[in-house]
């Protein structure tokens, strides 16, 4: 398994920057091999975490690949004031059943 976490710094967004987020959430979930996400927001940064978890790299590779994705890529810059993204493998996932989680 894999996730990918995109971590941004909002800026201004428009309704552009709606219509494509809502097409680019719309596309992963449509792919085959994706598996949840999970969204956090740190207000001592004012930084946003969105992690999306996948069954094989081959499933995020199609959206990174998307051509909504590749366009919101190549404008980041007019809404986001600044972004990382990490894509790791995951090791392992436990916990103790009482909260839902995409892995568990």
């Amino acid at each position: 398994m894999f996730v990918s976490t995109f971590t941004f710094a909002p800026g201004a967004f428009d309704a552009e920057f709606h219509r494509m987020d809502a097409a680019i959430a719309e596309a992963a979930r449509a792919i085959p091999g994706y598996l949840g996400e999970e969204s956090w927001e740190n207000p001592a940064t004012g930084l946003v975490a969105n992690s999306y978890y996948w069954d094989s790299m081959a499933a995020l590779e199609q959206l990174m690949q998307h051509p909504t994705h590749r366009a919101a890529k190549q404008q980041q810059a007019r809404w986001l004031a600044g972004y990382h993204v990490v894509v790791a493998q995951v090791v392992a996932s436990h916990g103790d059943g009482r909260i839902a989680h995409p892995l568990a």
